[in-house]
């Protein structure tokens, strides 16, 4: 589904990511795990569109995405929950899943996927018409994945969802991101600090090092790699 190949993005004259190349196939939970800095984040607002590539390729169902303008990334079916959640915070929260749907003209369909949201994350219809502002860190994080779903994205990118929120609701959410993955049927490329729970949850897993891939195969061997499991899962 997503092929990156030798993708090399840079902040002025700092190489943020250094030639990489990995693939993402449909119907999977892939997970990009890395210490701050390595490039993570960088990676997905690149394949948004939102930083442009500096040289290499970016392929999204064998067409060539790379440095299109983020609108058209969108279009394409590739959709992001970014890091910090980036909800509006004078909107409702019916109003923030609205906005999501803003490409999409099928009106009971989008009331479809609002119910579906709400099956989801409960929560989120306790809030239906609060602003988004006063919702707590992980509403909002919530919030932000169910106005990616509105979308219906082929792609999913979420990047740090478990960033500054209750360990409790991290669960819950990365509970919902697999049923998001099984329900929907949603690929799903996870930016995530928490190394542990990223690969926990995941198919394939890749470990980026500043800006480098170091390390790739199935989470699960990921999680056993000793050199893994000791600068990422805090095991000495």
């Amino acid at each position: 589904m997503l092929v990156i190949e030798n993708l090399r993005i840079c902040y002025g004259a700092i190489a943020a990511v250094r030639g990489i190349s990995l693939k993402v196939e449909s119907g999977r939970i892939v997970t990009l795990i890395g210490a701050n800095g390595a490039g993570k984040s960088t990676t997905l607002r690149g394949i948004c569109g939102l930083v442009k590539a500096v040289t290499g390729k970016i392929m999204f169902e064998e067409n060539d995405i790379t440095n299109l303008p983020p609108h058209k990334i969108v279009a394409a079916g590739v959709v992001m929950a970014p890091e910090g959640r980036m909800i509006f915070a004078n909107l409702s929260t019916r109003e923030n899943l609205e906005m999501g749907a803003y490409l999409r003209k099928d009106k009971k369909e989008i009331n479809r996927d609002i119910d579906y949201v709400f099956t989801i994350f409960p929560k989120l219809k306790e809030r239906i018409n609060q602003p988004g502002g006063k919702l707590s860190g992980g509403e909002q994080q919530m919030l932000a994945i169910g106005r990616a779903i509105l979308a219906r994205p082929k792609l999913m990118l979420l990047d740090e969802p478990s960033l500054g929120i209750a360990p409790i609701l991290v669960k819950t959410i990365f509970r919902k991101i697999v049923d998001i993955n099984k329900e929907l049927g949603t690929t799903i490329l996870l930016v995530e600090q928490n190394a542990h729970l990223a690969l926990s949850i995941a198919d394939y897993a890749y470990v980026l090092e500043t800006g480098e891939l170091c390390l790739e195969g199935k989470a699960a061997d990921i999680a056993g790699n000793q050199q893994v499991r000791k600068a990422y899962l805090g095991e000495s």
